[in-house]
């Protein structure tokens, strides 16, 4: 492991520890795999591996936690189709701005804000982290085949967008997961593995899978299931802003992970994701 990415790991490593809003499997949430999904792109194909949902039960108590509020209340916020420009209300954008407010008072964001700011890659004012962290996650850009700005960090990663209607992109987030399968509009196809990857596991923190989405397929998707959303946030943002690679890797927990964080114009968040590379012996 290089010594860059085993700084990160140790930075890492200290987000996992102090985030005091992670979810418990078994306890706080269960999740039922089924089968291995199939490799089909027919979002009407039999091959389905999983005839119930993904999620059997999840403590929504957890919810009314002031940072899962603000986030929460993010999602309803977007136009799913790319090429669709989006309009933000000034509502939305005063959502954006509490959803920042709250989670840079956590300790995840807190721990990633000082590391950013001894490296000299984020301001130390907070007020000017906030703005970076705008700029970073929710300033709209146009995505490939769109002549207007119709995607953001923030959607693409938590929300999930559609490209023509039939394929899923983004949509790495297993809360919006949760609550679309909850309405009905996701289509859990079962768990996702190659011959390198480590078989999936209930009761750890990362799954790759198959779903559908309203009309479109995703055919292989990787979350994090149970963490807060300021782990996340702080997560990405450490990769996208200390590494210039669009994969990086880390080890943390039980976790060997690559990190996949694609820069979009060097100013924003284009995609970014966890890859399940290996469990390792618990720390």
């Amino acid at each position: 492991m290089i010594e860059s990415d085993r700084e990160l790991s140790a930075m890492v490593q200290k987000l996992w520890d102090n985030d005091i809003n992670r979810l418990k499997p078994g306890k706080d949430y269960r999740i039922s795999l089924q089968g291995k999904a199939g490799d089909s792109m027919n979002i009407n194909d039999n091959n389905d591996g999983a005839g119930y949902p993904l999620f059997t039960f999840v403590d929504e108590n957890i919810f009314k936690k002031e940072t899962f509020l603000a986030f929460i209340s993010l999602l309803d916020n977007y136009e799913s189709d790319t090429g669709e420009p989006e309009i933000v209300t000034p509502e939305e954008v005063a959502e954006n701005h509490k959803f920042l407010d709250s989670i840079v008072q956590t300790p995840t964001m807190k721990i990633a804000h000082k590391y950013l700011v001894k490296k000299h890659l984020s301001p130390e004012d907070e007020t000017e982290f906030k703005k970076q962290l705008y700029r970073i996650w929710f300033e709209l850009y146009a995505r490939r085949g769109s002549s207007r700005p119709d995607s953001s960090g923030f959607e693409h990663v938590f929300v999930g967008e559609t490209r023509g209607g039939r394929t899923v992109i983004g949509f790495h987030n297993w809360i919006q997961l949760y609550l679309q399968e909850k309405l009905g509009h996701i289509d859990y196809k079962g768990y996702s593995v190659n011959a390198n990857s480590p078989q999936p596991d209930e009761n750890k923190h990362i799954l790759a899978l198959q779903f559908s989405w309203k009309n479109g397929i995703k055919p292989k998707g990787s979350i994090f299931i149970g963490v807060s959303p300021e782990f996340e946030f702080a997560l990405y943002t450490l990769c996208f802003l200390t590494s210039p690679n669009e994969r990086v890797k880390v080890q943390f927990n039980f976790y060997d992970v690559e990190i996949v964080c694609h820069h979009y114009n060097q100013k924003h968040i284009g995609t970014t994701y966890p890859v399940l590379l290996r469990y390792l012996n618990p720390r």
